[in-house]
């Protein structure tokens, strides 16, 4: 199996790869080209945590890396009883219960997003990291109750915002997302919010106060 992860932030080429080893056939070996020293790094330590050989190509346009699953990991596929195979092969068609279908709700994490970038320095680099942590959110097992958005960070959520769909699909699996009202009247984008709902500064007060946890970006 190849995956061509050129040109992908971080955590994307890490994402794709854990997806292609889930279902990756006993025998094969996985292949993913990549553009950058950081994702390298990061392919190499997911393999050794998921039990993989790996083989690293340097090409003159990036890297090419080789997974294999080890023998042991195989193995333990194998050591299933036919009952147990036949309920894992089985299992997409039973009924899912609510916590199978949305992922685990952290006990009252919420994240307050004051910026449309991550960290201090250069904005371009800063959207860049906060396009590919709200991604990473979305791959977490364990997702916060809320997302809130004020100055700066409400144009997260309105038009034009590249993580629009990543935002959305947080909210469908149960994440609250709520924007400042007055942030979006005084951007003038108050007409242009294409995820959540709209708060204002009384209720987002009590939810960093009632918060058990608050990750503050």
């Amino acid at each position: 199996m190849k995956i061509d992860a050129y040109g992908k932030p971080c955590p994307q080429p890490v994402v794709l790869a854990l997806k292609a080893l889930a279902g990756l056939p006993q025998g094969e070996i996985l292949e993913i080209k990549v553009d950058n020293e950081t994702a390298v790094e990061n392919l190499k330590r997911m393999a050794e945590q998921k039990h993989c050989d790996t083989e690293i190509e340097k090409r003159s346009d990036g890297w090419k890396l080789s997974l294999r699953p080890r023998e042991a990991a195989e193995s333990d596929l194998r050591s299933e009883t036919e009952d147990q195979r036949l309920i894992r092969e089985l299992n997409c068609a039973l009924p899912q219960s609510a916590e199978t279908l949305h992922a685990r709700i952290a006990a009252n994490t919420v994240i307050a997003f004051g910026s449309a970038v991550m960290g201090q320095g250069d904005d371009r680099l800063g959207a860049q990291l906060m396009k590919g942590y709200i991604f990473a959110l979305t791959q977490s097992e364990q997702l916060p109750k809320q997302l809130l958005f004020f100055n700066g960070g409400a144009r997260l959520t309105t038009e034009g915002s590249e993580s629009l769909a990543d935002l959305q699909q947080l909210s469908e699996r149960g994440v609250e997302i709520l924007t400042c009202g007055t942030c979006l009247d005084f951007y003038g984008i108050k007409e242009k919010l294409c995820v959540g709902g709209v708060t204002n500064m009384y209720a987002i007060s009590e939810s960093l106060l009632s918060a058990d946890k608050v990750i503050r970006l």
